[in-house]
């Protein structure tokens, strides 16, 4: 009965992955995430100064759950794979950006927040120096929309689902797709700032950027959701002993 549930679960993981890739086929149009040199100077360093607190702590963070929790380390792994494939998904969107899935819920439910700001800025610089998607300016922006505000949004929601209904594997949906959106309302406010609208401002600018994203990025985050908990489902089956480590001792994964 355990090997039939293993085999099925792997079957919906592939079958998810097949209908994502094939939904979200890369394009060769836009760079990712916001490219590089496409934010003034000033904006640029002014990111990078509000991200560098968050990669420090969370890499203190990191460094403690590698050193406690050894035994995790192919789970951070993971995490850090699945932000990787799915951000690297893009659809041309607003000009100098793009739309993408952001995979970061999953890691955030797992690990907490702040584990994903080192993760997830790893992440943005392979892709920026291999793929040549996102930049070096501009990645300080991209790593605090992605790798922050994602991550904590999605780790807040996640637990207040599971204070609310105590179903799990609702509350990763949720914090997967709420992850994936926050992201580009943090990215609408990035590019609103830098480049107001003539008649309505800041407000106007951010309806227009926002409005944009949101036929794009809106059913991308619901198909997130599911496929993030199809990887549960899997790690369930396959993963099991990981998985109850993880839960004992990362606040985020534990359920009610």
């Amino acid at each position: 009965m355990k090997r039939k549930k293993t085999w099925v679960s792997t079957l919906l993981l592939v079958a998810g992955f097949v209908l994502y890739l094939s939904v979200n086929e890369p394009q060769s149009a836009y760079a990712m995430h916001i490219m590089e040199g496409f934010l003034p100077l000033g904006w640029a360093i002014f990111w990078w100064v509000l991200f560098i607190p968050f990669f420090i702590t969370g890499l203190r963070s990191l460094i403690r759950i590698t050193k406690e929790t050894p035994e995790l380390k192919m789970m951070l792994g993971l995490a850090g794979a699945f932000t990787f494939v799915l951000s690297a998904l893009k659809l041309p969107s607003v000009t100098g950006s793009s739309s993408h899935p952001t995979g970061t819920g999953l890691g955030a439910v797992m690990f907490g927040p702040l584990p994903m700001s080192v993760l997830g800025s790893i992440v943005l610089l392979f892709q920026a120096l291999l793929l040549a998607h996102g930049g070096l300016t501009t990645l300080g922006a991209n790593a605090f929309s992605m790798a922050v505000a994602g991550p904590m949004v999605g780790y807040a929601v996640y637990r207040w689902m599971m204070g609310a209904t105590g179903k799990q594997k609702l509350s990763i949906f949720m914090a997967a797709a709420m992850a994936d959106l926050s992201t580009y309302v943090m990215t609408s406010v990035q590019l609103s700032l830098a480049f107001p609208a003539e008649q309505g401002g800041i407000a106007a600018s951010f309806i227009k950027f926002g409005g944009i994203f949101a036929i794009t990025q809106i059913p991308l985050a619901i198909s997130e959701g599911l496929l993030t908990v199809l990887i549960w489902n899997w790690l369930q089956s396959y993963n099991s002993n990981e998985l109850s480590v993880l839960q004992r001792k990362m606040k985020g994964a534990r359920e009610q």
